[in-house]
């Protein structure tokens, strides 16, 4: 299934839970049609930096776009599917960027590992739900051409080999303003949760931190 919000009216992403057990979403809305997809946070942080990344090779003046206040998650949040992949680009002629989100695709080993828990009783669940711990492998943020000129080489990017599953796609078209709200605010959100550990860049539970920096040895408060 592909959807097209062109362009949107606005978007956002956000996170919900507490630090540690956060559930981040990208959410967009075109007239009444919203969209709401499951990222990880390290999506949102890469997100945000590309935006900038991409404005500054822009190099015209954007305003600041919503404010912090207006760019929470639109009730109901019912997502759509996971995020696998996001790429960016900026179109030069409609002075639009451009958002495509494809679905995650299923391994083969993760869904032989939930055939096996099926048979073995109940399957462990949380840790890569979509918080803060996010994936075992970062998901690669591609950055595509200044000027998608070639809509077709953007299609591109969703194929799969072999057709087994065919991942689903989001194009979101917004704004420079919008996609720079968006970044800030994005970058915020990820601001707010646990603070990084100084030896291993991990992140830190109130409890405690057991760094494998320090051969399992906890941080001393105040060092």
């Amino acid at each position: 299934m592909d959807i097209e919000l062109e362009p949107v009216d606005r978007i956002t992403a956000d996170a919900v839970g507490d630090p540690g057990e956060r559930t981040f979403f990208l959410q967009a809305r075109k007239d009444e049609r919203v969209v709401t997809l499951l990222v990880e946070k390290q999506q949102v942080q890469l997100l945000a930096a590309s935006v900038l990344e991409i404005l500054a090779r822009v190099g015209k003046e954007t305003g600041e776009g919503d404010p912090e206040e207006v760019m929470g998650l639109e009730e109901p949040v019912v997502p759509e599917w996971r995020v696998g992949r996001l790429s960016i680009g900026y179109q030069e002629d409609r002075d639009l960027l451009l958002l495509e989100a494809e679905e995650l695709v299923p391994e083969e080993d993760d869904e032989d590992e939930a055939e096996d828990e099926g048979e073995g009783g109940e399957a462990e669940t949380g840790g890569g739900g979509g918080g803060d711990a996010g994936l075992e492998e970062l998901e690669r943020m591609e950055a595509l051409e200044e000027e998608l000129e070639d809509l077709e080489g953007l299609e591109e990017l969703a194929q799969v080999e072999g057709g087994a599953f065919s991942p689903s796609r989001v194009r979101f078209w917004a704004t420079r303003e919008q996609m720079l709200a968006l970044a800030r605010h994005g970058a915020e959100v990820c601001g707010r949760g646990r603070p990084t550990c100084r030896f291993c860049d991990q992140p830190m539970d109130p409890e405690g931190h057991v760094c494998p920096a320090m051969n399992g040895h906890r941080e001393i408060d105040g060092a």
